[in-house]
């Protein structure tokens, strides 16, 4: 049974999850710019590697990839809890598992963290391939999460 909200209120939660997402898409393309940065910086010869460590892209590709992770299980459960708190139910469909299984990709790349710093070369890459995954699927996942979107909006 949905929790009585103010219909407002309630309609107004619907789009506090979709902004996130996209936020965090953008944020999440800036973190995989700093890792490009990153590793250009860890392969340049000497003397270019001077001039780019200036730029301390490994140390911010660290720092916002934290800031990704936190944001990306806090939205991936608000936008549950949301839906829940109007609807008293989840919709299972493509749209929460690919969200679900997105946030399970980002933490356990994030876990990866430890073995890169100690140079594991299995891990960088195991975390690249993982991270790449977790952009494809949210690219999708802001096309359908428009669908959805969409729906509430004409539904009103």
């Amino acid at each position: 049974m949905p929790i009585a909200l103010p219909s407002s209120l309630a309609f107004g939660l619907n789009f506090l999850h979709p902004l996130l997402m996209w936020g965090l898409l953008a944020l999440s393309g800036y973190a995989m710019l700093l890792g490009i940065k990153a590793k250009k910086t860890r392969t340049a010869a000497a003397e270019d590697r001077k001039e780019l460590i200036k730029g301390q892209f490994a140390r911010r590709h660290y720092q916002l990839g934290s800031v990704v992770l936190a944001v990306m299980v806090l939205g991936t459960f608000g936008g549950m809890a949301v839906t829940y708190l109007n609807n008293g139910k989840l919709f299972v469909g493509p749209h929460l598992l690919v969200g679900i299984a997105m946030t399970s990709l980002i933490a356990l790349a994030s876990a990866l963290s430890p073995l890169m710093q100690q140079g594991n070369l299995i891990a960088r890459k195991v975390h690249v391939g993982l991270n790449m995954s977790v952009m494809t699927l949210f690219l999708w996942q802001a096309l359908s999460g428009m669908q959805i979107v969409n729906k509430i909006w004409t539904s009103r």
